[in-house]
């Protein structure tokens, strides 16, 4: 999802200096794509084309081995043996499983599917389907409480704080457990999907991967990302990527449109 990737792209030039306002520049000449935005493109190849996400992730790897992938992400690519987990690195790459799945059932399935390759720990895969189910319901008209609601009951997240008070605290955690309910309440506290952005931003840490999971619910919930993001951000990606978004999005209206 475009979401998703914007929200990397505005967050890259931040993870590293952090900044603790919603008063920032959206771009700059070092705004790119990062791994986060690299392993999206994978998973929405391989719900396209039915690839397993192993093959995809590792094919997407080597194409941009440079993109800032984890330590423990390249040794699986070599090695092949999942590494136990927890990071946010399952959350950040699930967003199209929320967009593109019919149901629920399987939206929780496949996202447990698509962290469990290298994310397989317990909270790596509550993070991932956490956020692909609130993909999806927001994606199908439900309200923000009734996201809430859900989210809460089902994972066990507590998303009540406000993003004004998480601000004041909140300090450099890659776990799904410190990053993911941040970044639902990132969306849930906004107005638009700039508005989600610049307040996952706001809080500092990883700012490109929680940009990147509260973008992805926000374009889903919102139905539209300004045009001169989209612009922005589609100057950024290489050919590849863009037809391989192009085709996803495709897919889903072709989905759609049946129902």
């Amino acid at each position: 999802m475009l979401g998703a990737i914007a929200g990397d792209v505005i967050g890259s030039i931040y993870e590293w200096d952090n900044v603790k306002s919603k008063e920032f520049e959206l771009f700059s000449s070092k705004s790119r794509f990062t791994d986060d935005s690299v392993l999206t493109i994978a998973t929405m190849d391989s719900v396209l084309h039915g690839n397993t996400f192993e093959e995809s992730y590792k094919k997407w790897f080597w194409k941009y081995p440079g993109a800032g992938f984890s330590g423990n992400f390249k040794k699986w690519a070599i090695s092949n043996e999942p590494y136990y987990g927890f990071s946010n690195g399952s959350a950040m790459r699930v967003s199209p499983v929320g967009y593109f799945c019919d149901s629920l059932e399987e939206v929780l399935r496949m996202a447990e599917d698509s962290s469990a390759v290298t994310h397989n720990h317990p909270e790596g895969i509550k993070g991932a389907k956490a956020v692909a189910s609130a993909i999806y319901l927001a994606k199908n008209g439900a309200t923000k409480k009734e996201l809430k609601d859900y989210v809460e009951k089902t994972f066990g997240y507590e998303l009540g704080e406000s993003i004004d008070s998480i601000r004041k605290w909140y300090s450099f955690d890659v776990s799904c457990q410190g990053s993911v309910p941040q970044a639902i309440i990132s969306f849930m506290d906004s107005d638009s999907y700039e508005d989600a952005v610049r307040n996952a931003i706001s809080i500092g840490g990883d700012s490109d991967t929680i940009a990147c999971i509260t973008g992805g619910l926000a374009e889903a919930y919102y139905k539209e990302i300004p045009e001169y993001i989209t612009e922005r951000v589609m100057g950024i990606l290489p050919d590849e990527m863009k037809e391989v978004l192009q085709r996803f999005y495709d897919e889903v209206y072709s989905r759609w449109m049946k129902q």
